[in-house]
């Protein structure tokens, strides 16, 4: 059925352009109403929104980074925040209008009211476009550059290898102690810890503290300041020294030193290196630790040789003494020079703790301070009658040393950067060595392997038979080599998703 108008409704002239129309409290009509006024005024018809293409995350200020679908809901409330002067209307409706997804293009319809007139209520739809600038968040700029940083740590030690570092880098591993670490950068001498906020910094030195006896020193540099606000921008650094004694040095110390730990003899032996350093007298088993602070007060416990300078000798004879000191036993024990072997009668009796450890037919390694050329002023000003010609310092397999053994357990490390630098050959050699010479430390001190975490590694374990893992773990004379047990050795947890073909991650 048509629409027919009622005849008798009332129509009056617009003021403006004297079209009929319904009465209204303004008398005039939608277009000129319009014309005169625009409710739309104070809200922007273009805007910016910030999009970092790395990670496809939008900024919503003033520093949060969300991760939002094209024509989504949460895009759509990020690109109406943006907006000023909505507060002021009444939003009725908001829609997305299609464009090509690569014109980094966003345009939202908008449909607002507001009151003009005394009970006059206009509505009004317009268009905005936003222009998506890329922009990269602060998680990606840590990524993509690695110099972005607030705190540096460097941690070093003044000796001429590299296993304390080993040694660290499974404490931190075990501890994550590294989740806060920007970029880890391996420099000749120690590692650089960089981080993004100071007190993760401080977190890190104060770990390093509780493991090992370390000091540091702290530094600050000017990066920018704003005068009107009082505020500047500084970079930390923190240089932490590692204490230069490691385990199985020879350490000397002046009486009065050696007096305050216990009068104990001024040259001995550096048995394990925790949060301070154990060491032995190795002719009365006398045990003591020299902490950090007794260290670096007056820092005169200085070490005399260290692992290169060991030389082999052939045990002939062992006589035990009775005494004994945990897994350490005195004995006079009968050795020979390997170069002497067969060829002459020169024979050394030395007084050591590794009495329960040899017997005849053994080899040890030892220092051979008759012939060794030493200069440090503590080991110079002892009595001839205090300084051995041989300190023996630990049992030797030559059958491992003279083929590399292949284990059953592997360690994890860290992400480290190698620096500009590639290494030369030679320190790369020597790197290797000193990581050879830590494992053996591993399979040698069960102490050791306590603070770190050993994993299997089932490649080793399913290519290596039980009777050839059994053979090869014997030397020439029948004696067994050291060797981690299964017992303690940690899965080598992995973690997938969905089905077999998917990633598999380690955990």
């Amino acid at each position: 059925m048509e629409y027919v108008p009622d005849s008798r409704q009332q129509l009056i002239l617009c003021c403006e352009c004297g079209t009929a129309i319904p009465p209204n409290p303004a008398n005039m009509c939608v277009n000129c109403v319009r014309s005169i006024v625009d409710i739309t005024e104070g809200i922007p018809k273009q805007a910016t929104v910030h999009w970092c293409k790395n990670c496809e995350r939008y900024l919503q200020p003033p520093a949060s980074w969300l991760t939002c679908g094209l024509e989504s809901r949460e895009l759509l409330a990020l690109c109406l925040k943006k907006l000023r002067g909505l507060t002021k209307v009444r939003l009725i409706d908001a829609g997305f209008i299609w464009t090509e997804p690569h014109s980094r293009r966003i345009k939202v319809k908008l449909t607002i009211q507001k009151e003009v007139f005394a009970a006059t209520i206009l509505q009004q739809a317009f268009e905005v476009e936003y222009v998506v600038a890329s922009m990269m968040c602060p998680d990606c700029t840590k990524v993509m550059a690695q110099n972005t940083w607030k705190a540096l740590v460097q941690v070093r030690q003044k000796v001429d290898h590299q296993r304390t570092f080993f040694y660290l880098e499974q404490l931190i591993l075990k501890h994550n102690a590294h989740q806060d670490t920007i970029n880890i950068r391996e420099v000749k001498g120690g590692l650089d810890f960089h981080y993004a906020q100071r007190s993760h910094a401080i977190k890190m030195c104060d770990f390093l503290a509780s493991m090992v006896p370390t000091r540091y020193k702290t530094s600050e540099q000017l990066i920018s300041s704003d005068i009107h606000c009082g505020t500047s921008n500084y970079k930390f650094t923190y240089a932490v020294e590692i204490i230069p004694i490691c385990k199985d040095d020879l350490v000397a110390m002046p009486k009065k030193t050696a007096n305050s730990l216990g009068h104990i003899a001024p040259l001995a032996l550096c048995t394990r290196v925790g949060n301070a350093v154990h060491i032995i007298d190795f002719k009365t088993l006398q045990t003591a630790c020299v902490t950090g602070l007794v260290f670096w007060r007056h820092e005169d416990v200085t070490p005399v040789c260290s692992m290169r300078d060991l030389k082999e000798f052939y045990v002939l004879d062992v006589e035990l003494l009775g005494q004994r000191h945990g897994r350490y036993a005195l004995a006079d024990i009968t050795i020979q020079r390997m170069a002497d072997v067969g060829k002459n009668d020169n024979e050394i009796i030395v007084r050591s703790h590794l009495g329960n450890l040899l017997n005849y037919g053994d080899t040890v390694l030892g220092y051979d301070l008759a012939t060794a050329n030493v200069n440090n002023k503590n080991f110079e000003s002892l009595n001839s009658d205090d300084v051995p010609a041989v300190v023996l310092v630990k049992k030797s397999y030559p059958e491992r040393r003279r083929k590399r053994k292949q284990r059953n357990w592997k360690l994890k490390s860290l992400t480290k950067d190698d620096g500009d630098l590639a290494p030369k050959k030679q320190d790369q050699d020597k790197l290797e060595a000193d990581f050879e010479t830590f494992l053996r430390d591993l399979e040698e001190d069960p102490e050791l392997r306590q603070n770190i975490n050993l994993y299997k590694d089932p490649n080793t374990i399913a290519a290596r038979p039980q009777n050839a893992m059994e053979e090869s773990d014997m030397e020439d004379d029948g004696e067994e080599l050291p060797e981690v047990p299964l017992d303690e050795l940690l899965e080598d947890l992995k973690i997938s998703s969905g089905s077999d073909d998917d990633e598999e991650m380690d955990v």
